[in-house]
């Protein structure tokens, strides 16, 4: 079941909230509509890489779990909160860290993602449990339209 309340006006939060699943096109779809164009299919890797960590990692894909989703336009800024209810992790990748150059151990298929989210957003940050992930996209400049000057 989804549950959906508030579409985000000015500094309001809209919310979103789900069983863990992986199936995730609808949430991400509402998560995006509001989104530019340009700048969806970005957004749609980032946000999918974040839920499927809250649902998979930190719920352990358990139906009786809920991911929860904030989200909000503020000042030209996207943002995404997304908790779950898992016991939470450090993360160990550095912003500085390049995805591409990242390689797991083959034993592993965790850790990429993580480096992969710092490439798309602007700040990524967890709280201290590591159960709450925070994301924030800045849009893209708009051109200015130049003073006329008087002669």
């Amino acid at each position: 079941m989804i549950t959906i309340s508030l579409r985000p006006v000015g500094r309001n939060w809209g919310t979103i909230s789900f069983a863990s699943t992986l199936y995730l096109c609808p949430i991400l779809d509402l998560l995006l509509a509001e989104i530019p164009t340009k700048m969806q299919a970005e957004l749609r890797l980032g946000l999918q890489e974040a839920l499927v960590n809250a649902a998979k990692h930190g719920n352990n894909l358990d139906p009786g779990k809920t991911v929860i989703v904030r989200f909000s336009l503020i000042d030209d800024r996207y943002w995404w909160i997304i908790s779950d209810q898992g016991r939470g992790f450090h993360p160990a990748c550095s912003q500085d860290q390049n995805p591409t150059e990242y390689l797991p151990p083959e034993e592993s298929e965790s850790g990429r993602g993580l480096c992969i989210l710092h490439q798309i957003f602007d700040q990524v940050e967890w709280n201290r449990k590591g159960t709450e992930l925070r994301l924030c996209k800045q849009l893209e400049n708009r051109p200015r339209i130049p003073l006329l000057s008087r002669n």
